[in-house]
């Protein structure tokens, strides 16, 4: 039941308004002045409070805003007897929900309250939500106690509360943006947006559109004016990812931002400010870039002050297990499925692959793997056949063949690597074996495949 407070010295007014909000259903508290009322606000949590400008002790749109500094979720709706423009101006600068004249039409008060109970609860979904963001994106969710990743978060820990730009290095998918978004929330930006650009997956043309907006006419199709990410972004931090695929023209302007904060729309002279924190990430050495002519040395150098590399999986092969463990349990909720045992060669395979594509590849093979299993033991063959052992085929080995089994081996290897050629596709593998379906069907069954 929702909880209001109703502060008021006239009795009869004070317990007609409470009648009229308790027939709607609502839990109502009555308090003749501030005292009175700030006893009831200190024990009990209140949505709304409705209370009289003109008090014994106090005047409330003084108390709107002790209130909601106080208690930032409680609307507040200011009633008087004689209204005034300047009195209902700095009550809503106070934070005052609404503020109207008494002796209207108390059916009036029913909606109001309403909408004001609509809005805390808004306002409380949104707290609830950065809340969760801000554990999400948290370096204690960095999962890792290797010495290469615990270097990584704790150089991010440090420059997270400065305005200093960041340049995370690292191979694809080892979490460049979560990093970004951890260094984001760790800050005093984290309020405000955080907005993200890939730069390997816009023309030049749209690059510089999607970063610094544009004017209507500025080229064919610009219709209208639009908004850059630098504008969506400003107070608040803008994360340039494979920053390394940039044109050289376009970089010559972020550098003018990093060094001015100016910069132009496309097709507009006017020259807009924003107050931005860039944070870059590439998977390319630009060091080599720069000698290639592919990347200004003076950006390079301006936005590699605080320089971050996140290290590849293949090289902390030791929190394989910890990270399979991780994933299985947060994508098995999400495919409502549940984990109860991961088998041993399961988890050998894993440590046997090379991950090119780091901590994203891992994330995408569990996932698969869950979708197949099913149980709730995730085994090796949920893995693809590539990353199988070959003695889990029954293969022999070298040491254990014999000129009996040697020509079952080497058919049966062959029809392991078409397989594995065509990713498990049984009609493709038997079209290039130049065999009927029927008889691969039968070679599998025998060979255990």
């Amino acid at each position: 039941m929702h909880k209001l407070l109703i502060i008021d010295d006239e009795e009869k007014l004070r317990s007609l308004m409470a009648r009229i909000l308790s027939l709607e259903g609502y839990e109502v508290k009555e308090a003749r002045d501030m005292q009175s009322a700030w006893k009831m606000l200190d024990k009990e949590s209140f949505e709304v409070v409705l209370s009289d400008v003109k008090l014994p002790d106090g005047n409330g749109v003084e108390l709107a805003s002790r209130i909601k500094s106080r208690f930032p979720l409680t609307e507040i709706i200011l009633l008087t007897a004689y209204g005034n423009i300047p009195d209902g101006v700095q009550a809503i600068k106070n934070g005052a929900f609404d503020y109207i004249t008494k002796g209207d039409d108390n059916n009036k008060i029913i909606p109001l309250v309403a909408r004001a109970i609509e809005k805390g609860q808004l306002s409380a979904r949104v707290q609830q939500l950065e809340k969760q963001l801000g554990q999400k994106f948290s370096f204690d969710t960095v999962l890792g106690t290797s010495s290469a990743i615990q270097s990584a978060v704790d150089l991010a820990r440090k420059v997270a509360p400065t305005q200093a730009s960041v340049l995370l290095t690292g191979e694809t998918g080892t979490g460049k943006e979560v990093f970004a978004q951890s260094i984001h929330q760790a800050s005093e930006r984290r309020q405000k947006n955080f907005v993200a650009v890939n730069c390997a997956a816009f023309s030049k043309e749209l690059l510089d559109s999607e970063m610094f907006g544009h004017v209507a006419g500025a080229f064919t199709g610009a219709t209208k004016d639009k908004k850059g990410l630098f504008e969506e972004a400003h107070g608040g931090t803008i994360f340039l990812d494979e920053l390394g695929e940039m044109p050289l023209d376009l970089q010559a302007k972020l550098l003018r931002v990093l060094e001015s904060g100016e910069y132009n729309r496309v097709g507009d002279s006017k020259r807009m400010k924003s107050d931005v924190r860039v944070i870059a990430a590439t998977n390319r050495d630009l060091k080599d870039s720069i000698r290639e002519g592919h990347f200004r040395s003076d950006l390079f150098y301006r936005i590699s002050a605080f320089q971050i590399e996140l290290p590849s999986l293949r090289n902390r092969k030791e929190e394989i297990e910890v990270l399979t463990w991780h994933f299985a349990r947060t994508l098995a909720a999400r495919l409502v499925k549940k984990v109860s045992h991961i088998r041993p060669a399961f988890l050998e395979a894993l440590k046997q692959h090379s991950f090119p594509g780091n901590i994203r590849e891992l994330k995408n093979l569990v996932e698969r793997a869950l979708i197949l299993m099913d149980g709730d033991v995730l085994d090796v063959d949920h893995l693809p056949l590539e990353m199988q052992p070959l003695n889990r085929f029954g293969i022999p080995t070298e040491g254990e063949q014999t000129s009996e089994t040697s020509l079952a081996f080497a058919e049966k290897e062959h029809i392991r690597k078409i397989l594995i050629q065509t990713k498990g596709n049984k009609t493709e593998t038997a079209r290039l074996l130049h065999i009927a379906l029927t008889t691969l069907y039968r070679k599998l069954e025998e060979y255990k495949l």
